[in-house]
């Protein structure tokens, strides 16, 4: 353990996600039980962005902007969108960092975020259609 995270100093990733999205909400749950250590200890949190819809407006993020793609503060403050939040979750959960090596590295990251934001346009539009909001 690091000595800013023994005195409680660390800053939690931050991730801001749709709960009214039933697919977003699912994953993030099933995340969440994954990470629960680190949640009650305050490393990372998940939070919904229908309950602060101008939580992110500082970085010029809309409420439509999130509910489209995740988003997350990480410990510097560091705005992180998209699969690049899901690369971070995965880094940070037990036994998938695997999956973040290699959807992350230098050859695959451009592939990974198309997929990632062409999936999130799918499904932002589905969630639009079926009145999500």
């Amino acid at each position: 353990m690091a000595d800013n995270e023994a005195r409680g100093t660390v800053k939690p990733l931050t991730v801001w996600y749709n709960t009214k999205c039933p697919v977003c909400d699912a994953g993030i749950r099933h995340q969440r039980s994954k990470l629960l250590d680190a949640v009650k200890a305050g490393r990372i949190e998940f939070l919904d962005i229908n309950l602060q819809p101008d939580a992110l407006a500082r970085f010029g993020a809309s409420l439509d902007d999130i509910r489209r793609r995740l988003h997350a503060t990480d410990e510097s403050g560091r705005l992180l969108v998209g699969a690049d939040v899901a690369l971070e979750i995965w880094r940070r959960t037990r036994g998938q960092g695997w999956i973040a090596s290699i959807l992350g590295a230098a050859g695959m990251l451009q592939l990974t975020r198309f997929a990632y934001d062409r999936f999130a346009d799918v499904l932002f539009a589905w969630n639009k259609r079926h009145g999500r909001w």
